[in-house]
């Protein structure tokens, strides 16, 4: 094992400005609100959003569905969670018995009064879709509801998508920071 460094932005969009609007989800895709029966579906779905991404390497916890579900939960009974800013995206497959969970995406209150945008996360085989997009730009509505004037995120830069979809929906990087992390040595 060795230490790495991750570069990574963090990145904020004010919320009094216009927030994009984005097509409705395909017919077959739903937006679920936060439920605290969901919690192991948003669980699950971070884990096979970030198994086998870098992100993953960052936060050895997104790796592990036992790290995942330990994380979903700590997140959810935080003081500062915001549940209007949580949600998962549910596929309804024809000739599939049951919705699949496909995305997630949590908001904490930080202590400076802006939201914080917790792991979005999209499964691999519903990406392109624009259910990151969508996912996003309900968390922003549901800190802007509860009165909030900013959010930020933070993303590895080697995520060049994730950082360009961010920079689309409004978010500027506002300053660069290094994690810390051990990874096996190749």
């Amino acid at each position: 094992m060795g230490i790495t460094y991750f570069k990574r932005f963090r990145m904020e969009i004010d919320l009094l400005g216009t927030l994009f609007e984005v097509a409705p989800l395909p017919l077959a895709y739903h937006l679920l609100p936060w439920d605290e029966c969901l919690l192991q579906e948003h669980a699950k779905v971070k884990y096979h959003s970030f198994c086998c991404e870098i992100d993953a390497n960052v936060f050895p916890c997104l790796g592990d569905p036992e790290g995942c579900s330990r994380l979903m939960s700590d997140i959810s009974r935080r003081e500062d969670f915001v549940a209007e800013a949580t949600w998962l995206v549910q596929f309804d497959e024809v000739g599939r018995s049951g919705s699949l969970s496909c995305g997630t995406i949590q908001g904490i209150l930080d202590g400076n009064g802006s939201g914080s945008i917790q792991n979005v996360g999209v499964i691999p085989s519903h990406r392109g879709c624009g259910i990151g997009k969508w996912l996003i730009l309900n968390a922003l509505r549901g800190f802007r509801d509860i009165g909030l004037k900013k959010a930020f995120l933070e993303v590895t830069a080697q995520n060049t998508g994730a950082v360009r979809l961010y920079r689309q929906l409004g978010f500027r990087k506002v300053r660069t920071v290094y994690k810390a992390a051990e990874v096996a040595c190749v």
